[in-house]
Formats: C-alpha cells, sequence, structure tokens
C-alpha cells in the first residue's frame, strides 16, 4: 500500500508540472522542490529521468517546454475535425480515460460540441493508467519488470523484456521478450498485476521493431519469416478494404476490368494472421496463393456445412 500511495503523489506531481510546462511556464526546481513538498533531488529526476521523453529543455536554471509545444487555442478546421475525432476516440477507452482526454483537448480546441461520433469497440483502461504508465515507463527505459500475471485461474510470477503496447481486435496487450529465453509473448494487459520495473536494462534489434510494426493481429510470430498471401476480392469487397487495409504490407495487384474484382497482397507470419479475417468475408474473398492455405479455407467450410 506504502508503495501504491508513493506512487500515486508521483504521478501528481508529475501531471502537474506537465501541465504547468505545456502552459508555457518555466519552472525552477528548488520552487518545485517547495511546493510539493520533496527535495530538490527527487524533482531533478523528474525532469533528467522520468519527464526525459518530453520536449523540455533546460534554460539557465528554470526548466521550460520547448518551442512549438505550448498549448495554444487552434483555428484550423481540419486541426479542430482531428481533435474532436481524438475525444470520440477517446470516449471508448472509459469515462476516466475519456475525462482526462477532454480536459487536455479543451485547452487547444475553441469548441465544446462536436459533430463526430465513433463507436468503438476497445477494451476500457481508465482505471489502469498507472500501471500502463509504469509499462510504458519500462518500454523507453528498456527496462525489464517482473509482475503476477493471471492466466484462466491461475496466477505466476514472470519477468520480461517490455516491447510495446498494443491493441489487437479491441484487447490490450504488452509485447514483450521472456526474460529467461528471449521468446516472444503477449500478455493481456489487464490480466497483469503487482507490476515491478527493475533496474535491469535490455537491448532491442531493429528487426524486431519491423516485425512489430507490421503484425496485424496476437497471431503472429518471429519464428519464420514473413510468406505472402494473395486474396481477390470483388468490387465492394475490395473497395473496403481500399479505405481499410489490413496491414501496413498490403498491396493492390490488379482490377480485373470485367468485374471489377480485385486482388491483393500482403505479408504474415502466422495462419492465424489472415485466417479470420478470410472467413468473415466468405463468399466475398477467395485465396489465391498460397494453395496450401486456400485448402485449409475449403475444408474449414466443409466443416461448417456439415
Amino acid at each position: 500500500m506504502g508503495y501504491k500511495h508513493d506512487y500515486d503523489k508521483a504521478m501528481t506531481r508529475l501531471v502537474s508540472i506537465l501541465k504547468k510546462l505545456y502552459d508555457g511556464e518555466s519552472l525552477s526546481v528548488t520552487d518545485l522542490a517547495e511546493e510539493f513538498n520533496t527535495s530538490t533531488r527527487t524533482i531533478q529526476r523528474d525532469f533528467n529521468e522520468k519527464l526525459i521523453s518530453f520536449p523540455i529543455v533546460k534554460d539557465g536554471k528554470k526548466w521550460k517546454m520547448q518551442e512549438g509545444f505550448h498549448l495554444e487555442k487552434i483555428a484550423s478546421v481540419e486541426d479542430q475535425l482531428v481533435l474532436d475525432m481524438l475525444e470520440k476516440v477517446s470516449e471508448s477507452l472509459g469515462s476516466k480515460f475519456h475525462g482526462r482526454a477532454k480536459h487536455l483537448l479543451s485547452k487547444i480546441k475553441n469548441k465544446d460540441t462536436s459533430s463526430i461520433y465513433a463507436n468503438l469497440d476497445i477494451e476500457k483502461i481508465d482505471d489502469f493508467l498507472s500501471e500502463i504508465n509504469l509499462i510504458e515507463q519500462a518500454i523507453l527505459n528498456k527496462a525489464i519488470l517482473t509482475c503476477k500475471y493471471k492466466l484462466h485461474s491461475k496466477s505466476f510470477e514472470i519477468g520480461v523484456k517490455p516491447l510495446k503496447i498494443a491493441n489487437f481486435d479491441g484487447f490490450w496487450y504488452l509485447i514483450a521478450l521472456d526474460s529467461r529465453n528471449n521468446e516472444l509473448k503477449k500478455y493481456h494487459i489487464k490480466s497483469m498485476s503487482n507490476i515491478q520495473v527493475l533496474e535491469k536494462y535490455f537491448t532491442r534489434s531493429k528487426k524486431l521493431d519491423e516485425a512489430l510494426e507490421n503484425a496485424i493481429n496476437i497471431w503472429f510470430t518471429l519464428e519464420v519469416e514473413p510468406f505472402e498471401v494473395v486474396l481477390q476480392m470483388d468490387d465492394n469487397t475490395g473497395k473496403y478494404f481500399q479505405r481499410k487495409p489490413i496491414c501496413k504490407s498490403q498491396r493492390l495487384l490488379s482490377i480485373n476490368e470485367e468485374d471489377e474484382s480485385m486482388e491483393f497482397s500482403l505479408k504474415v507470419t502466422h495462419e492465424m494472421e489472415i485466417l479470420p479475417t478470410i472467413m468473415q468475408w466468405i463468399p466475398y474473398i477467395k485465396v489465391v496463393e498460397p494453395a496450401w492455405l486456400r485448402d485449409k479455407v475449403v475444408e474449414r467450410v466443409k466443416v461448417y456445412l456439415k
């Protein structure tokens, strides 16, 4: 309980410091230490370690936000529209998260009403923000973390090298390497508890980062090289996938002039990265290549029809 209390105090202090910085204030370490009833060493550590990822600079004996990062009201219609969309997306993450997002956005938005509606099926995380902040700091600092992880009805201790927080199919996961054998793992974030960030650090490869960026869903793996899948879709389905590509590797190969059907190629590392999507769009989608994947789809349909 003491650890949690201290963490909440630190979070409150950091949020307050960031608010002052974004409002354009120049801050003295001594003044902040007095305001928050803590040591100058603690405040200095806030700036040098915990706030290192924010665009702040030291100007003489004071800290301030870099030029161009002050929160100002905007006049651009396009920018206003983007902020409206962000606010609507935040509603799907829970009332607490939305409340914070709305408060921050109100500092740069010129109006309170919005014509944007978004109904996103995303797992709510507003009651897990403190833990997510701990995980994010571990990712940024490349620090190993430990926690209790609940799987089904059992809980066990794990140690991981955290790589990225990801949302797949509406659920939040931590993508990480097992600290014992470097095996790639995916953990449901809200099944983690008692998170501790250790003073032990690791390195990560560029190849790993690229694999994470190209992942379609939680089924992606590093154990095999990506392979190509070619899909044929009718004109209506093809237009949908043009508007919302399955993944970053998706490419339009051809459009049939007679029936306007389209062929797309994409790279996957596991059949389950693409099989659920294919099954969802039957009969408006066909697997052209590879043949073994086409056969697997046919078998699944036969089983279903029985």
